[in-house]
């Protein structure tokens, strides 16, 4: 992941990326996510990660594309460190690995 940040196709931070064969699954609010680069961390990492179910990982993709800046990227850098380094939000409640994305149907 470090080396396509410097090759210029990921960026620090932004939505973590799928495999492309989900993308037919996205909900048209969720295909959105695809407008920016995918990112090493972002928002959904940094509110749950896998706690969270793949529509509230989206939704969080959606707000953090809807309101992009530089200061919420310096935020979310550093909120990143903190949640590593804690091991916070690695695991569910349930000891599971997140589920493969499966899809839904359109809102």
């Amino acid at each position: 992941e470090l080396f396509n940040i410097l090759k210029g196709d990921m960026s620090i931070i932004g939505p973590r990326p799928l495999l492309l064969k989900y993308v037919p699954r996205y909900s048209k609010k969720h295909l959105k996510r695809l407008n920016v680069k995918p990112g090493l961390t972002g928002l959904a990492q940094i509110s749950g990660r896998n706690c969270l179910s793949w529509s509230e990982k989206f939704d969080l993709d959606i707000e953090y594309i809807n309101n992009l800046s530089m200061l919420t990227d310096i935020k979310i850098f550093f909120k990143t460190f903190f949640v590593v380094f804690k091991s916070k939000y690695t695991d569910p409640d349930n000891d599971e690995h997140m589920s493969e994305f499966i899809g839904y149907e359109d809102e």
